[in-house]
């Protein structure tokens, strides 16, 4: 039986599945569209992501420790995001 990761472990490896599946750090990542065909406005989305991705990234490297909650929550936040990103075409299904 496998081990669980530390809390610490389980935030870096969301970060890194983010930054592996998520156009970040793409140009085109923050314009919006023109035909203002968009479902959320994933500029918007991106950014947000960003920021408590910048935030994690800190906080981490200071050595403070998540909560089990902050993992949730920032999980699910960018599960959501990707959901909104497959639906606008910005990622792939």
């Amino acid at each position: 039986m496998s081990k669980k990761p530390d809390r610490m472990t389980a935030m870096q490896q969301i970060i890194d599945a983010v930054k592996q599946e998520f156009p970040i750090y793409q140009e085109d990542t923050f314009v919006c569209g023109p035909d203002n065909s968009c479902m959320g406005c994933p500029k918007k989305l991106m950014e947000l992501v960003d920021t408590d991705l910048t935030y994690w990234e800190h906080q981490l490297s200071r050595g403070v420790s998540p909560t089990f909650d902050e993992i949730y929550q920032f999980g699910k936040m960018c599960k959501n995001i990707r959901r909104a990103l497959v639906r606008n075409n910005r990622i792939p299904a």
